[in-house]
């Protein structure tokens, strides 16, 4: 069985790329499975150019193919912040409250119809002696001036869902799996494997 890396740490992503590579007959694993592997740095300025980063880097290095993501919100108000520093917009340590508590407070005073905003993800695959392929997916929505709901992470809390009339943490995981920017891209992602890994049997 041909092995696919998952270029995260994250559990939860990881069993949704398992969920999608088993009936093919793929064997997934994610940088969990391999801890002496180091960090990447993200230099790129846009999500494709970080997820194309951390693909060619781990594919490189393992001589496997592999899938990347990089993802965040991107709110009209702030030109597009915070962007690709969504992890860390409030500062390197990754504070998932603080991040949110920056964002409520740029958008103070902003009026509803004003904050909207968007999830992005950017797909990357990485297939040894290919060129990188990626694809997209986007969430639409606006940004509330209160969290609600207690499901998901990172700005789940202040990301009103408008197709859902609740925001993306008042959603259940499984309701938010179908709707979510990087269930959008995944379902991309779904669409092209056939014709993405025609053949890679030859590289073992």
């Amino acid at each position: 069985m041909q092995e696919v890396i998952i270029a995260t740490k994250n559990t939860g992503k990881a069993k949704e790329f398992s969920r999608m590579f088993k009936p093919l007959g793929y064997e997934v694993k994610t940088l969990l499975d391999f801890p002496e592997f180091e960090d990447i740095e993200e230099t790129g300025s846009t999500f494709e150019e970080n997820a194309v980063l951390k693909a060619e880097a781990v594919s490189k290095a393992f001589g496997k193919i592999v899938i990347a993501d990089d993802s965040g919100l991107m709110i009209d108000a702030l030109e597009g912040r915070p962007g690709i520093y969504s992890a860390r917009y409030a500062g390197e340590a990754k504070s998932d409250e603080a991040n949110m508590q920056k964002v409520l407070a740029e958008l103070e005073g902003v009026p509803e119809e004003k904050r909207t905003a968007r999830f992005y993800c950017a797909l990357a695959v990485s297939v040894p002696g290919k060129e990188a392929y990626t694809v997209s997916g986007a969430c639409e929505g606006r940004i509330l001036t209160d969290k609600r709901g207690s499901h998901g992470f990172g700005y789940d809390p202040i990301f009103f869902v408008t197709e859902k009339n609740k925001s993306m943490a008042e959603l259940p995981p499984e309701e938010k799996s179908q709707i979510s920017h990087r269930a959008k891209a995944l379902e991309k992602l779904e669409n092209s494997l056939g014709a993405l890994f025609k053949g890679d049997g030859a590289n073992g």
